[in-house]
């Protein structure tokens, strides 16, 4: 990535406080952040660092205490709830240290499930499901339920879940923190496959320094903030 690349994410002065009986407790502190269109970034730091809690706030899943986030040059948290879960849902797709896919539905309809509530066409989106599954080599599981999978092969179905949008940008917070070593660099080898292929934006939070080191560029969160991981 270089300074002319364009970028999908700029935040700036970034702070997040959460109430406490004895007073706020600061989690970010005055961060700031770009994220360039393409670029694997990967965010380590020790558990309850505040990882998760910056995801949710690029993702619009929870808003800063103050500062501004820029998503696709749009001012998100400017936008009123039905723009913005729109902007979200079209943009932004997500992949959570637990799967969170639905027990009665298969990997084909939990995958394809984003794109149906979007309104889009049925078979076209069946289509791009599909194509997403074979990527992350899950054809011969199309009709397999939650229960009938592996843990890897869930984790899976979320990645191509999170991607049947065809979003700008994938945020992954721990994504194979459930999984064992091996399982957990498979997938993480995937969303760097795909990413490139489709050249999606990928900013992943992990505690594995060893998987992180595989992403473009790497930052730590420490005491709010974030620094270059040298």
């Amino acid at each position: 990535m270089n300074d002319t690349t364009p970028k999908v994410i700029e935040a700036r002065g970034l702070c997040k406080d959460y109430p406490h009986v004895s007073g706020p407790v600061p989690v970010l502190s005055d961060l700031d952040l770009d994220v360039s269109r393409g670029e694997v970034l990967a965010i380590i730091g020790k558990s309850g660092s505040g990882k998760s809690t910056l995801l949710h706030i690029l993702g619009t899943l929870d808003d800063p205490s103050k500062g501004e986030v820029r998503v696709l040059s749009r001012e998100v948290f400017a936008m009123k709830d039905p723009e913005l879960s729109a902007f979200r849902n079209q943009h932004i797709g997500f992949v959570f240290q637990f799967h969170h896919l639905l027990p009665e539905f298969t990997a084909l309809e939990n995958t394809v499930l984003p794109a149906l509530i979007h309104g889009k066409d049925p078979e076209e989106a069946n289509e791009r499901a599909k194509s997403l599954l074979e990527m992350v080599d899950l054809t011969h599981r199309l009709s397999h339920r939650p229960a009938e999978l592996s843990g890897g092969e869930q984790q899976r179905v979320a990645l191509a879940r999170s991607l049947v949008m065809s979003p700008d940008i994938v945020l992954a917070d721990e994504p194979t923190g459930n999984l064992d070593p091996k399982t957990g660099a498979t997938v993480h080898e995937l969303f760097l496959k795909i990413s490139r292929e489709l050249e999606t934006t990928v900013v992943v939070a992990t505690h594995n320094p060893e998987l992180a080191a595989q992403s473009d560029r790497c930052l730590r969160l420490v005491e709010g903030r974030l620094s270059t991981e040298s």
